[in-house]
């Protein structure tokens, strides 16, 4: 009986996904507000009853009243946030909100499946820098000083990197993170943020040729202190992050060529430099080959093979073997996925965060102010990518470099940034709608301005009778006077 309830409930869970993304695209062709509003809640009931379902089903095949608490726990949280965000901020995007609310109890889900203790520990990290990102919005629409500390964020992210490469342990063949009190620390992620803001601040107004090479320099040494540490799946996020910032900023091709070009070279240098990335493309050419080598094609090789063995529908929560990949909670999450809910399911999660990416630069694109603008435009960029490093390098498409799933992957530091990440973007929506309301007002009022009475020259003035204080009558009193004589007659 419980293979036959695991095994239509993937099938349900594909279905239930499948509507919920298909909505996140055709909301907004909606014309009316209240139907799109309509749309939102019913991905807020399709989630719910998509966990209720996951969970059931893990539930049954652990008999673990623990796992019905996740939920109720999960069920809490979604149901919370969405309450908070349209009492606090009526202004905000549902529609991101919804989505960063389906990525995390996917995560959510799939710990639980994994590691039920980390399940828990991600839930409380969430809880934190979910409470934090309520303050983030109120932030980035009051606080004008914001695009004067330009140099603070480039000395601030500068300095925290310093700190992770004379301080950090060696993990995995790079200096990622440092611990204090227990707690670990990976600084690379506040630094995304802060390597935004300093960039944005740069090239906000002035965009001349000396402002663009001072500014390039200061990248440049956040880039060259991650690929010292060899954490060079961050490295690359910056680098492309700053050109898809420097092009939106110059609106010159020239510039991104010259540094597409330069990343080629550092990528080439870096090949015959580090020993661990010779290491990687070799994997990356033939896990099989080299299966059995230390920091070989083990890791690799089981992700494939969770995810050929997944296929389009999953083999059904509880089913597989995902376990068996090394790390799989974090760098290879996306084949315990494909694995488990298949490969539809994970597709469509992809096309969730798609949505999530299409979202941040439509923000972007109606920003009237370049700062913010900029701001919009380089956190979608590090978010895009990030995701696109961890799916690629999962299944083979890229070396693998290391970088979790945003909002999925276990991870304190990853996911509480990117909840601030998106929070920031929620701030920038926000203020958008302010800056339209502010300017529909001022029409209106120009509008009233404009509708002025009809100039009439006054007794003894330069009339055309005059002074004799007659006016010549107005094409209105014309026509009400030959109106009510024909009236009379």
């Amino acid at each position: 009986m419980e293979n036959v309830i695991t095994e239509v409930s993937k099938y349900l869970i594909i279905l239930l996904m499948m509507i919920y993304t298909f909505s996140c695209f055709t909301v907004f062709r909606k014309r009316d507000i209240e139907d799109q509003r309509n749309v939102l809640r019913r991905q807020i009931v399709l989630m719910l009853f998509m966990n209720l379902v996951a969970y059931t089903v893990l539930f049954l095949q652990n008999n673990d009243m623990k796992i019905l608490m996740m939920y109720g726990a999960v069920f809490l949280f979604i149901v919370v946030v969405q309450i908070l965000y349209r009492v606090i901020y009526r202004k905000g995007n549902l529609l991101i909100v919804n989505n960063m609310c389906m990525l995390l109890s996917i995560g959510f889900l799939i710990l639980s499946r994994l590691s039920f203790d980390k399940a828990v520990k991600q839930f409380e990290i969430v809880v934190i820098g979910m409470v934090l990102s309520f303050i983030v919005p109120v932030i980035v629409r009051k606080v004008k000083i914001l695009k004067d500390l330009t140099w603070l964020y480039g000395i601030v992210g500068l300095a925290l990197l310093m700190v992770v490469l004379a301080m950090a342990a060696i993990s995995g063949g790079a200096k990622l993170s440092i611990e204090i009190g227990g707690v670990t620390f990976q600084f690379s992620e506040l630094v995304k943020i802060t390597f935004v803001f300093f960039v944005a601040g740069m090239l906000r107004e002035d965009t001349s040729f000396k402002r663009v090479v001072v500014t390039t320099i200061v990248a440049a040494a956040h880039v060259l202190i991650l690929v010292v540490s060899k954490d060079l799946g961050s490295a690359v996020v910056f680098f492309v992050a700053y050109i898809v910032m420097l092009y939106v900023a110059t609106k010159k091709a020239r510039y991104a060529l010259a540094g597409l070009a330069g990343g080629a070279v550092a990528a080439v240098a870096a090949y015959f430099l580090f020993n661990h990335v010779r290491q990687r493309v070799i994997v990356w050419q033939d896990p099989i080959a080299v299966y059995d080598k230390v920091g070989g094609g083990y890791q690799v090789a089981q992700g494939l093979f969770g995810i050929s063995a997944g296929g389009w529908f999953g083999m059904g929560l509880g089913k597989g073997m995902p376990n068996i990949i090394p790390v799989v909670d974090k760098d290879f999450i996306f084949a315990a996925i494909c694995e488990e809910l298949g490969a539809i399911f994970a597709i469509c999660m992809l096309l969730v965060c798609m949505s999530c990416y299409l979202m941040i630069v439509n923000v972007s694109m109606r920003m009237s102010k370049p700062f913010y603008k900029l701001i919009a435009m380089g956190l979608g960029a590090e978010y895009a990518f990030q995701v696109f490093l961890t799916v690629g390098g999962t299944s083979k498409f890229i070396p693998m470099t290391g970088i979790t799933l945003p909002l999925v992957s276990y991870g304190g530091s990853s996911v509480i940034c990117t909840i601030l990440m998106f929070a920031i973007i929620q701030g920038l929506y926000i203020l958008r709608e302010d800056e339209g309301e502010e300017l529909e007002r001022k029409r209106k009022e120009k509008r009233k301005k404009s509708k002025k009475p009809p100039k009439q020259n006054p007794p003894g003035g330069n009339g055309v009778s005059g002074g004799s204080g007659y006016r010549e009558k107005t094409l209105e009193e014309k026509i009400q006077e030959q109106t009510e004589k024909s009236l009379n007659w």
